[in-house]
């Protein structure tokens, strides 16, 4: 053993480099539950993504070096080698590309990371709020070093896309409101004697925001004003690799899209005749259930609803499909801070569990929330969905490395889980109400429009001729957001959030369904493999404890459990 820290193996290097990764950014210190993250900010600077491209550098180097020492060729140290292989390599690929120099998104940007941080931070004690008081007064220094990398990209020619900038500053107007913004509410739950810091504190950081959203508003919306808002096939294929871990072939991918729009159509249309008989297509039997049926009124009672949704799941899988620990069994359901995307979305638990696992729901100022719309994305955003796979991560992370199980995330790896436990609620009957079913198969035919819409007009891709929607057409942003909201029961807000969301973070958005498949071809493969013998809770708890994969290895992997 002592040779080892002389001569390290995968996994040491991969922990090593989580160690070195947190230093430069503390906001997934926080994520992790490292508490001498939570005091500081990331720089956001041409030179902090520097400084994190020339650790990616280095850290490869290393991994070069300690893949030739014995014991290296074990299993467990390969998975991880080659995880963190493709993983530093996409992430370069990126960089040296400048994409971080124009990094506006609605979901996913350095503003929104600091914002999230906040919710992710304990606030238990005084020691806890003087914590957050102090990152408070670093966010004006933390959003000027974005601004920083904002104007080198204009000056290298790399715009972010016009619809994504006036997005997040209509985002920016809703976080600093008119009556201390978000900041000043947020900090209203802190100690008595620590208040006047604290609304001051927040003052300082709106004034961040304000600075953010006078220059979006008057200096870089002018100058990106007429800029592409399609990426091409070249920027697509590389951040297709970030998000799902494998070089795609994306005309089969698009072709895969369609035969799951023509599939699922027909189950829809199946399922609203039950509901609705005679409905001109499923979205009139959807509308019908909007007005006439099951739902919740109330934010606070929905909130409820959801975390019963899950804890009645847990109870119900438990021993049966799944084998939990305590700590995993634990998740909270909340509501999501006002300004957020209009997209539901789950936030890990911290290492050691102090902070549980969490689904949010973003309200978009609705009180009436149909049942139809929340449980199978329920399934999917809590339990058996991406609580149990992350919470497991974190369960075994002491079996694998830190990276396997944290910073070295496969977006499609995740999402496609996601995706298969909703279809997995499915089978088991949970669904059987035919307006929770028919919701079901809605989202699943976004997520395969998504697919569509997604390489489509990125890659500005024709129509095919079977398409009941402009065959031979070529798509443009215009036609995706008029097609997603012709087959989907979302209100119009969701679809304009979606279509943003597509725009500003390419190649994301299409691993759900992706990654499902071969989730699925995966299970498929080992009861082929195991016939009678096939255990299906055995698997899934061997798929959810061996943390990140891309989906490069993710379908040899589970075909092999």
């Amino acid at each position: 053993m002592a040779n080892n820290t002389v001569n390290p193996l995968p996994r040491q290097v991969a922990d090593a480099y989580v160690d070195a990764f947190i230093e430069l950014d503390p906001l997934t210190g926080t994520y992790l539950g490292v508490a001498e993250s939570s005091r500081r900010l990331p720089d956001f600077s041409p030179a902090g993504g520097r400084a994190l491209a020339d650790l990616a550098r280095t850290t490869l180097d290393r991994l070069a070096e300690a893949e030739r020492q014995p014991g290296a060729d074990s299993d467990i140290e390969r998975r991880c080698a080659r995880l963190l292989r493709e993983r530093l390599t996409a992430e370069l690929a990126v960089h040296e590309a400048g994409e971080q120099l124009r990094a506006v998104s609605n979901i996913h940007s350095p503003v929104h990371s600091v914002r999230q941080t906040f919710t992710m931070m304990p606030t238990e004690s005084a020691e806890d709020w003087s914590a957050v008081a102090e990152r408070l007064r670093a966010v004006p220094t933390a959003l000027e070093s974005y601004r920083e990398a904002l104007a080198e990209g204009l000056a290298q020619k790399l715009p972010a896309g016009p619809r994504q900038v006036a997005t997040v500053i209509g985002q920016l107007d809703e976080w600093i409101g008119t009556d201390g913004g978000w900041f000043a509410e947020f900090v209203a739950q802190g100690p008595e004697e620590l208040r006047a810091e604290l609304r001051e504190s927040a003052a300082t950081a709106t004034g961040g925001l304000v600075a953010l959203r006078d220059w979006l508003r008057d200096v870089y919306a002018p100058a990106v004003e007429g800029a592409p808002e399609v990426v091409g096939r070249e920027r697509y294929a590389r951040w297709s690799r970030l998000w799902n871990g494998t070089d795609l072939d994306l005309d089969e991918a698009y072709a895969y899209g369609w035969s799951e729009f023509h599939r699922i159509l027909a189950e829809m249309r199946t399922e609203a005749e039950k509901i609705l008989p005679g409905a001109k297509t499923p979205w009139e039997a959807l509308a019908h259930l909007d007005v006439h049926g099951p739902h919740i009124e109330g934010v606070e009672e929905v909130r409820v609803w959801l975390q019963e949704l899950m804890d009645e799941a847990i109870e119900a899988l438990d021993g049966t499909h799944f084998e939990l620990a305590e700590r995993v069994k634990r998740v909270e359901s909340r509501i999501a801070p006002a300004g957020s995307a209009a997209a539901p979305y789950y936030s890990s638990p911290s290492e050691d569990f102090s902070r549980p696992g969490r689904t949010w729901l973003p309200t978009m100022g609705e009180t009436r929330f149909p049942e139809y719309d929340l449980v199978s994305t329920w399934y999917h955003e809590g339990v058996p969905g991406h609580h149990l796979q992350l919470a497991q991560w974190a369960h075994v992370a002491d079996r694998l490395s830190r990276y396997q199980t944290t910073v070295g995330h496969v977006s499609a790896n995740c999402e496609g889980w996601a995706l298969y436990a909703e279809r997995l609620m499915d089978e088991l009957g949970f669904l059987g109400d035919p307006g929770r079913r028919l919701g079901y198969l809605d989202a699943q035919m976004m997520r395969s429009t998504r697919v569509i819409v997604d390489i489509g007009m990125h890659l500005e891709l024709p129509i095919p001729e079977d398409s009941p929607f402009h065959p031979g057409e070529r798509w443009t942003p215009e036609l995706a957001r008029e097609f997603f909201g012709l087959h989907s029961g979302r209100p119009a807000g969701f679809v304009d959030s979606e279509l943003v969301r597509y725009l500003g973070i390419p190649g994301q958005a299409i691993g759900y369904k992706l990654g499902e498949r071969a989730w699925l071809a995966g299970r498929d493969a080992a009861r082929e493999a195991h016939g009678d013998a096939f255990d299906a809770k055995a698997w899934h708890m061997a798929a959810l404890s061996q943390g990140s994969l891309g989906l490069d290895d993710l379908l040899a992997e589970l075909s092999a459990l």
